[in-house]
């Protein structure tokens, strides 16, 4: 998955990975993806409702040990 930006959201706990993936969709264009990476469990519902909510595409998710990984397409 091709990504224009990763986002180090480890360590961080409700509900700072959604408050810096906001940050840093601002950033990006409409269509571009942003990579984020989280180690908090309750990240998974939160992204993929915030993206839904957001008019964004959760593209893709997966684990990587403790590290959560998910590619969100900015709407």
């Amino acid at each position: 998955m091709e990504s224009v930006k990763v986002l180090d959201a480890k360590g961080l706990a409700c509900p700072m990975p959604i408050v810096r993936t906001k940050k840093e969709m601002n950033t990006i264009e409409s269509g571009e993806v942003l990579e984020i990476h989280a180690t908090d469990k309750g990240a998974k519902s939160d992204l993929t409702a915030w993206a839904k909510s957001g008019g964004h595409e959760l593209v893709k998710h997966e684990e990587d040990g403790d590290v959560l990984k998910f590619w969100i397409k900015k709407g």
